[in-house]
């Protein structure tokens, strides 16, 4: 979650929190570096890395691997893809606005910007390919799946109503627009095999589970209609059993 977004409490030292793709490591960016966590111990969190220098308004983590990708809010326009074990950088990029969202895969790196998204083949970080022109994104939100051969990107296909674009990023290309919500999109998550998405809507008042790519309803979850909320974040449990909310 990027934090330097939300109106919070403007002392505080973190920009950005959010786990790796198994939650098996958390990553934190402050206003002086990043930190990574381990999380095989849950009594008491300790850093395995601590790097310092920078606003790093987005970190994120390759898995377990020492791959992680990163922005600093003093250049927000800029990528930089570091091993952060070997204290090396391997490569940057920049491009034409802002860095809103990165999603890693064990083969995409995705950067999303307001209304492009570029795609990267994570092997040696070239552009496969870029998504322009999509309606305005200003939170960067965006879905990556993980799984190999589910490789499956979502991103919101209206800034008008609640419709989600579900592209191939392995074979780069569409594969279906999902009539999601009636409101605009406020939350996106696949399951880890990639074969179901989550989504809600600015309203907070329906969570909708779709099959992929069939684009299909499978399951409607209400948690009332007297009271609208701003669903942060959607996870699925890492065994598919269980949908977690937060708000």
């Amino acid at each position: 979650m990027n934090l330097s977004q939300e109106a919070g409490d403007a002392s505080s030292e973190l920009l950005f929190v959010n786990f790796n793709q198994d939650a098996t490591s958390l990553a934190v960016g402050t206003k002086n570096g990043y930190r990574l966590f381990p999380l095989n111990v849950l009594d008491r969190l300790e850093p395995s890395f601590e790097k310092e220098g920078g606003e790093v308004c987005i970190i994120e983590r390759l898995f377990s691997s020492s791959l992680v990708a990163m922005v600093e809010l003093s250049n927000p326009r800029k990528l930089r893809v570091c091993h952060f074990k070997k204290n090396s950088e391997i490569c940057t990029y920049s491009y034409p606005d802002t860095i809103l969202s990165v999603k890693l895969s064990r083969q995409r790196l995705v950067v999303v910007l307001r209304q492009n998204l570029y795609l990267h083949n994570i092997r040696d970080m070239k552009v496969m390919h870029t998504i322009r022109d999509t309606p305005k994104n200003p939170s960067g939100l965006c879905a990556l799946s993980v799984d190999n051969d589910n490789g499956y990107l979502a991103y919101p296909g209206s800034s008008q109503n609640g419709e989600v674009q579900v592209f191939d990023a392995v074979n780069l290309k569409a594969v279906a627009a999902v009539a999601a919500h009636d409101t605009t999109l406020a939350a996106l998550a696949f399951n880890t095999s990639g074969t179901k998405l989550a989504t809600a809507s600015t309203t907070g008042t329906v969570i909708r589970v779709f099959s992929i790519p069939q684009g299909e309803k499978l399951l409607e979850f209400r948690r009332g209609m007297k009271r609208f909320i701003h669903i942060n974040c959607l996870s699925f449990s890492m065994d598919e059993m269980y949908l977690v909310t937060s708000s």
